[in-house]
């Protein structure tokens, strides 16, 4: 054997045991991949949503309105100003599922002052987790300001007043786009006032399915006696100890000192990035808001300012309200066109109207100059505003939970993009 030979057959070995190796590793690489696809596919996982603007997977829901039994009534707050409505379907058929943060949108038969019927149409947050027999939603009684010459919130005192157990609703099937992801990612829940109830949909989803996943939940309310479930709250951050739950009290009453014997840990101040600075470990949290307009437009641009990232800030309020946000890949408020004013006609009412950005939304607009408008919820969840557009185009301020027809827009969350002549 020549020295030629030798060579070309160490080399020929060595390739050979090369070979050999690649050869394992790529075959234990393909198992271990084909096995993390079994295993995805038999677990159904999902992967956490950027912001709150993406719309949910399809579910199982129903098209239109559904009637709903009033089952159960309970009041939940020592003043009794919050009052929870269990709902069966009158059909008894299986209910949709939904994701936890979600509402129901209600169709009321209320009467006006002068006894004519008056239909309402009101939207309110799930206060459970979802269920294959009934719903939950709690409500606040709005009662009239003490300042202002306003009536008193016909929804929510229809529902204390006239709502009944054996009461039959029309409910359309749960929506919007505010609702939990269900990875594993350790969150940060936070409710003012009665916006506590999409939080409590949220922890009860996660004690139940996620019983290890980290939960913080930061309440604020006035006093104790603005508390809803307190005795559900204080029960299960006893029996989870993955559960923080804070309790803050922004004038606080004499029952309210510290220290209190309450599994909660209390607060006497609102809640506000320094005191998320001050109890929260340092980890990537998704955080959770539902609260009065003021709470978060102060809550969400100061937790940007912290450095908490736009995508892991998800927020719903309950009433008018405008959030600025720094850096955010949201829908938000869009200029009218490069020359204002613009020409708003309105067919029906015979008039128009130039438009310029400091009167709100086009329902705003419509209002302020005399015209009726049906309208519930004012933010693009209900609609009952839609309005056909005749010529023109509109952009929305935010993303709406309904869909409107094609031709159509929802005035309350909604501006003229150009000369716009709408049917009302």
């Amino acid at each position: 054997m020549t020295s030629l030979q030798l060579v070309l057959w160490i080399a020929s070995g060595i390739i050979l045991q090369v070979a050999t190796y690649l050869g394992i590793g790529f075959w234990q690489h393909w198992r271990s991949y084909q096995a993390l696809l079994n295993a995805v596919s038999a677990s159904d996982l999902t992967v956490p949503h950027a912001n709150a603007s993406q719309p949910p997977e399809a579910l199982s829901s129903w098209a239109g309105f559904r009637t709903f039994i009033v089952e159960r009534k309970e009041i939940e707050d020592p003043g009794g100003q919050v009052c929870s409505f269990y709902l069966v379907p009158e059909d008894q058929q299986a209910l949709a599922d939904f994701r936890p943060g979600q509402f129901l949108t209600f169709r009321l038969d209320t009467v006006a002052p002068n006894g004519d019927p008056s239909p309402i149409i009101r939207c309110y947050s799930l206060s459970d987790a979802p269920n294959p027999d009934r719903f939950r939603v709690s409500i606040k009684r709005a009662p009239a300001p003490s300042d202002r010459a306003v009536a008193p919130g016909i929804a929510s005192n229809f529902f204390h007043d006239r709502v009944e157990v054996g009461s039959r609703l029309q409910v359309r099937a749960p929506s919007g786009h505010f609702y939990l992801d269900r990875s594993d990612t350790p969150v940060v829940l936070i409710g003012g006032g009665i916006g506590i109830t999409p939080m409590l949909s949220m922890l009860n989803w996660c004690l139940t399915h996620q019983s290890e996943r980290e939960i913080w939940l930061f309440y604020g309310v006035r006093d104790s006696t603005e508390l809803v479930m307190q005795a559900e709250l204080s029960t299960r951050a006893a029996a989870h100890a993955n559960f923080h739950l804070h309790l803050c009290f922004s004038n606080p009453g004499a029952s309210d000192q510290l220290p209190h014997p309450d599994p909660a840990v209390h607060h006497h101040s609102r809640v506000d990035v320094t005191l998320l600075r001050r109890m929260l470990p340092l980890k990537p949290y998704h955080y959770y808001i539902c609260g009065p307009g003021p709470m978060l437009a102060s809550l969400v641009p100061a937790l940007e300012d912290w450095g908490v990232p736009d995508a892991r800030i998800h927020f719903e309020a309950f009433g008018p309200a405008s959030v600025k946000r720094k850096n955010s890949s949201r829908v938000q408020a869009v200029a009218a066109s490069d020359s204002l004013p613009v020409a708003v006609t309105l067919k029906i009412s015979g008039k128009v109207i130039q438009w310029q950005p400091g009167m709100g939304s086009l329902l705003d607009m419509a209002e302020a100059n005399g015209i009726s408008v049906s309208s519930g919820c004012r933010a693009g969840s209900c609609g009952s505003c839609q309005t056909n557009i005749l010529s023109g185009e509109v952009a929305y301020t935010q993303v709406p939970d309904f869909d409107p027809e094609p031709g159509s827009c929802l005035l309350c969350v909604c501006t003229p993009k150009s000369a716009v002549t709408l049917e009302l």
